[in-house]
């Protein structure tokens, strides 16, 4: 209970500080890469050293970035991209989980991925690869 005190006194004193009412509001569509179809399962995760805003998955591929409230989006700035519980089967038993995109798209760090949001930006369409097993 004391830590979501704290989170949330340390992000209303963020939002005061930096004025989030100038988040910019966001989403986009991923899909694949080889054939253009859309990635209907998993979270897309933009990232900061100190800032994260969320946004799932919906079955056309497309995302729309939550940080705070719904569809509040995020400051401007450079950001990772990650995608999250892409798998087929997610929420049951683990060993029924397929991977349905590369593991490297589950960091920010290795996924490749940035995007330079702007005020005048709001749409960040990307494509991943599929998986593809080990033989």
């Amino acid at each position: 209970m004391k830590f979501r005190l704290l989170f949330f006194t340390t992000l209303l004193i963020f939002c005061i500080g930096t004025g989030c009412a100038k988040n910019v509001r966001l989403g986009g569509q991923v899909t694949y890469s080889d054939d253009g179809s859309p990635l209907t399962t998993g979270t897309v995760c933009f990232e900061t050293d100190t800032y994260t805003a969320r946004g799932s998955l919906k079955p056309d591929g497309t995302y729309t970035l939550t940080s705070v409230t719904q569809n509040d989006g995020l400051p401007t700035g450079q950001y990772r991209v990650s995608v999250l519980n892409a798998v087929k089967g997610f929420g049951e038993d683990d060993a029924t989980n397929i991977p349905l995109i590369d593991p490297k798209y589950g960091r920010g760090d290795t996924s490749g991925i940035t995007f330079h949001v702007t005020p005048s930006s709001n749409r960040f369409d990307f494509t991943v690869e599929r998986y593809k097993a080990k033989q």
